[in-house]
């Protein structure tokens, strides 16, 4: 039978040691990058045997949506595809098409507007539409969902849960750094510091910043400051003593936030003699599983858009001038 599916894209990680330089190409093919940058990278997986946990956490999600959409509808098939490995894109349009789908809403696992978590997943989803060819499906892209209720919920909820062993904590937001000429380019930081706003009010958290982590430019190049490990620095300094990290730009738990956060940034904090607490990451929160449903029923059923704030909700389809790489900008 034809019809519609939902399908989960996601970044894809590694999951055993022979799978992590293979992988690390993929993310850096057509980058001019060092191989020197790849082996250091290659290292922060040595750490945790070779294997990330996104692969996992996503099948977690995958089998929460399946369970939700059961119960609730509407009863579509989930598929998932990754960009960078196994299960790669176009071996799940492959799949897909086999199994009668012509039409798919594509769930991007990335809340924020950038062209690294946005138009680069519609450029594989494209390039993988290409390799399967005509009995391809259709793949249309739900919005973005940095300010839906559900989204804000899911990590006021582990924010909250964070806090209660960490109560008089300096808060700190985190997400990916990226490129200034990028960042110019769209409204990634606007929106990142919308939805801390949100997600700290109904937290109940008065005071809160925001730092960003995991950048992986050459040092001549800017991008989004400060650093996390920099701004743990500038709060010892300050006279804090015990800061709590939330993940915002986080879904589930990424290399990024085991490493980035979970192992260098807890070392700085032991450095500096601060308490470090980190909250976690929406994972298959039912808030968040409910929000992803009601993108679908937006598009499917024509239900009413829900968001907070100021910014109003992202379009359902990209205009094509929007989230630019940066690079005509440098």
């Amino acid at each position: 039978m034809l019809g519609d599916a939902l399908l989960v894209v996601s970044f894809g990680g590694p999951e055993k040691p022979e799978d992590v330089e293979p992988f690390l190409e993929n993310v850096l093919r057509g980058r001019n990058v060092p191989r020197q940058r790849l082996l250091e990278v290659k290292r922060h997986y040595d750490l945790f045997g070779g294997r990330s946990p996104l692969n996992e956490q996503n099948r977690a999600l995958t089998a929460a949506l399946r369970g939700r959409l059961g119960a609730a509808g509407p009863r579509l098939p989930v598929y998932w595809g990754n960009r960078n490995w196994a299960p790669r894109l176009e071996d799940t349009l492959r799949e897909m098409a086999q199994d009668g789908v012509t039409r798919a809403f594509a769930f991007l696992t990335s809340a924020f507007s950038s062209y690294s978590s946005c138009r680069q997943y519609l450029e594989d989803i494209e390039r993988a539409r290409g390799e399967v060819g005509q009995a391809a499906p259709r793949v249309e892209k739900l919005r973005g969902l940095f300010n839906h209720p559900g989204f804000v919920e899911a990590h006021a909820a582990r924010l909250g849960d964070a806090l209660r062993s960490a109560e008089d904590a300096a808060v700190v937001f985190t997400a990916h750094s990226i490129p200034m000429a990028m960042a110019r380019a769209c409204a990634y930081e606007a929106q990142l510091r919308e939805a801390a706003g949100l997600v700290a009010r109904n937290a109940g958290v008065n005071e809160w910043t925001l730092a960003f982590q995991s950048r992986s430019g050459p040092p001549s190049q800017p991008w989004l400051e400060p650093d996390v490990n920099d701004h743990l620095r500038r709060l010892a300094s300050d006279g804090a003593r015990s800061v709590l990290l939330s993940p915002l730009g986080f879904l589930s738990d990424h290399m990024e936030v085991v490493y980035d956060l979970d192992t260098e940034a807890r070392a700085t904090a032991d450095r500096l003699g601060l308490k470090l607490v980190r909250a976690g990451t929406p994972g298959t929160h039912p808030a968040l599983v409910d929000a992803i449903r009601e993108l679908l029923l937006e598009r499917l059923e024509g239900a009413p858009k829900r968001w907070l704030g100021d910014l109003g909700p992202l379009p359902d389809t990209c205009p094509e001038e929007c989230c630019p790489s940066g690079r005509l900008f440098r």
